[in-house]
This record gives structure tokens, C-alpha cells and sequence, in this order.
């Protein structure tokens, strides 16, 4: 069962971002205060400073820490005594970079959203100035939190698959197969160059399956081969399809397929690895099964929460109500909230949770994406 053995005093915890309907605000919000590590106490959750007053105070925040922007925010808190330790990045891309530094610069863990910035050199910037100052900093891939992904690490790791050969990943979903950004504020910065970064899809989407694929096998990236597309025209130049062919310093190679044109597909994230022995397969819509193939024999479904799973590993171990419920997205998001606690904390111990070095791993993902398909699909050096 999940381990709740840590006793630790709830850390003082803000957001900016994430206000009135936004649906990743309200995930940050479950996942932080789901097992009392968190204690939301303060806030610059809207552009409009009265709409994200009104919002704060019917989460419980004193009004007077409902703050009209982030800047105003850590002035006022860095004189406290009470003032916040942590705070949460809940908004567009293009912000992430100025938020985190300054929250850096006031002594101030953070989680970030992902891409953590639009370039490499910003985000190599956040991470010197978090290690300078001792500071953890996360970036919010929400997947990684679930047990069946860390059973897969744990397959791989230990040999089961022998040497890995393909990593096929996936996430393309249907819901913006027309110009929905004409009627949805969400999907129109998203769609905006200037606010959502050089990417779309592969920067919304694909960042995440990407990281599973190295948090899973932990291979190294050689060079890469993009295609993208804009297949609703007025998107141009962001793409809302693309295709993603790589190798890897160890000869396997991998695919990648991010887009949110999948007329009539939900999710469609899926990671498959195959090694020169078996095979393993996870769907984020059925999160607490992992398909394991192994060559002539039965295939074998892995369900969350058994013994016969790796249960040594903390990350697989961390169920939260036993196997045969159906644990999900709130529960991953809730186990990583749990794991920057302990880090915050200083009782990480080695404790893996993503970190910005993996948010350095996304952000080269696109740029390098972006020299691809801006010179016809040439492979590029990662």
C-alpha cells in the first residue's frame, strides 16, 4: 500500500495560475493537498486581480494573500513570517521562465508546468540558479506518478526485456480536429506562437510521452527526424500533427506521433518498449494494467497493486486504495506532489521524482523538432 510514513510539517503553498476553469489548477490543487504535505495558503491566480480575489477566498485563502500578479505576490510574502515556502506554476508557456526565476530569486521551490520554458539556455538557467540555492525544482509530468510505469522501469532495469531495440510513443487525441480555438480561450493560446512557444503539439503532447519513454528505458537520444503538420491551416506555423523518428546512442531506435487532429480518439497515449526478449505496452486510459509480451508465450496483463510486482521500488509500491480499484490521473499527480514534499523537505534520499533536468530534456526535444521540420525532415544531433 501507499506509504504514508512521512510525517513531515505541510509545507506553506501558493499558485499562480490555475484559477476559475481551469481544469490543470484544479489537478494541482487535488494532487498537493491529497495527503496534508501541502498547505495552500496564498495565491496569484488570475489576471484579474478582483475575479482572482473572489476565487482564493472560496478555496479558503485569506484575501489579503489573493494577490493581483506574481511580482506582488513574492514581495509580500518574502516579509512575512509565514510567508510561503513552495509555490506551483499553473499557466501559458510563454510566462514559465520569468515566474520561476523570480520565484527562485526568492528563495522559493518550485513546480512548473511543462515545456518549463521555450529554450534550452532558459531552462539550463533555471537549473543553476535552483542548484545555487539548494532549491528543488519540478516539472509536472503528471504520468510518471503512476505505479504501472514504474514497474515497467523496474522490468527494464532489471533485464526482463534484455536489450531494449524499439520505443514506439504516443499521444494523439481528437478533440481539436476543427478550429476549436475560435470559441475555447484554453485551446487559442495554446495555438498562439507567441504565448504557447514554437510548438504545439509536440510541446502539449508529445513532451509527455517522451519523458515516459526515458524515464522507462533511461536511453540517451543520438538524432532525430521531424515532420509536422498544420492541418488546420490558421494553426500555421504551430502544428497540430507530427511525427517524430529517433535513434539512440545504444543503436535502438524509436518513433514518436503527437496530435490532436485524431478525429474521434480520447487519448491514444500509449508507450510500447520491445526488447530483444519481450515486450511491454501501457495506455493511459486503462493506467493500471501493463501488457506484457513475452515471444511464445500467453500474453500477460500486470495489474496495480499485486505482490508479484516489483514492490521493493517506492514507485510501484505507492498504491493508494489496493488493487482492483481503479486508481488515476488525481492518484499520479497526488504520488509526485507526495515525492517534492519529501525533496523539499531534504529527506529525498535519492528519492526520483522529475526534476528540471528532465524539463532541459523536453525543451531540447522541441528545439530540435523545430530545426527538423523547418529544413524538410533532416536529421538533427540531439
Amino acid at each position: 500500500m501507499f506509504n504514508e510514513e512521512h510525517q513531515l510539517t505541510p509545507l506553506r503553498w501558493a499558485m499562480v495560475g490555475g484559477g476559475r476553469g481551469s481544469e490543470i489548477g484544479h489537478a494541482h490543487r487535488a494532487a498537493a493537498q491529497r495527503d496534508g504535505l501541502f498547505q495552500l495558503v496564498a495565491g496569484a491566480f488570475d489576471l484579474d486581480a478582483e475575479r482572482g480575489r473572489d476565487f482564493g477566498s472560496r478555496l479558503g485563502v485569506d484575501a489579503q494573500r489573493c494577490y493581483p500578479d506574481y511580482a506582488s505576490m513574492l514581495r509580500a510574502e518574502a516579509v512575512r513570517d509565514d510567508g510561503i515556502q513552495a509555490v506551483s506554476i499553473a499557466t501559458p508557456n510563454s510566462t514559465h521562465f520569468a515566474i520561476g526565476l523570480a520565484a527562485l530569486k526568492a528563495g522559493l521551490h518550485v513546480i512548473c508546468e511543462k515545456p518549463v520554458t521555450f529554450t534550452v539556455a532558459e531552462a539550463q538557467q533555471l537549473k543553476a540558479e535552483a542548484q545555487a540555492r539548494g532549491l528543488v525544482f519540478g516539472v509536472m509530468y503528471g504520468y510518471s506518478g503512476y505505479p504501472m510505469l514504474h514497474q515497467a522501469r523496474a522490468m527494464v532495469q532489471a533485464g526482463e526485456l534484455g536489450d531494449i531495440r524499439l520505443v514506439n510513443m504516443q499521444f494523439a487525441h481528437g478533440f481539436h480536429s476543427q478550429p476549436v480555438e475560435q470559441t475555447s480561450s484554453g485551446a487559442k493560446w495554446r495555438t498562439s506562437p507567441a504565448v504557447s512557444g514554437p510548438t504545439y503539439v509536440l510541446g502539449d503532447l508529445g513532451t509527455h510521452t517522451f519523458h515516459l519513454g526515458q524515464f522507462i528505458t533511461g536511453l540517451k537520444v543520438e538524432r532525430l527526424l521531424c515532420h509536422r503538420q498544420s492541418f488546420v491551416a490558421t494553426r500555421a506555423p504551430l502544428e497540430d500533427n507530427a511525427q517524430v523518428l529517433l535513434q539512440y546512442q545504444s543503436g535502438a531506435v524509436g518513433s514518436l506521433w503527437a496530435s490532436a487532429v485524431n478525429a474521434g480518439s480520447m487519448h491514444q497515449q500509449k508507450i510500447r518498449i520491445v526488447g530483444e526478449k519481450a515486450s511491454l505496452e501501457w495506455w493511459d486510459e486503462y493506467p493500471n494494467q501493463l501488457r506484457h509480451e513475452v515471444q511464445n508465450q500467453p500474453v500477460r496483463i500486470l495489474e496495480r497493486g499485486m505482490g508479484y510486482l516489483a514492490t521493493d521500488d517506492p514507485g510501484v509500491a505507492c498504491n493508494r486504495i489496493g488493487g482492483g480499484h481503479a486508481e488515476g490521473f488525481f492518484e499520479s499527480w497526488a504520488n509526485l506532489y507526495h515525492r517534492y514534499a519529501i525533496a523539499m523537505h531534504g529527506a529525498a534520499g535519492g528519492l526520483w521524482y522529475p526534476d528540471i533536468d528532465d524539463g532541459i530534456e523536453g525543451v531540447r526535444l522541441l528545439e530540435c523538432c523545430v530545426e527538423s521540420a523547418d529544413n524538410d525532415g533532416a536529421w538533427v544531433a540531439f
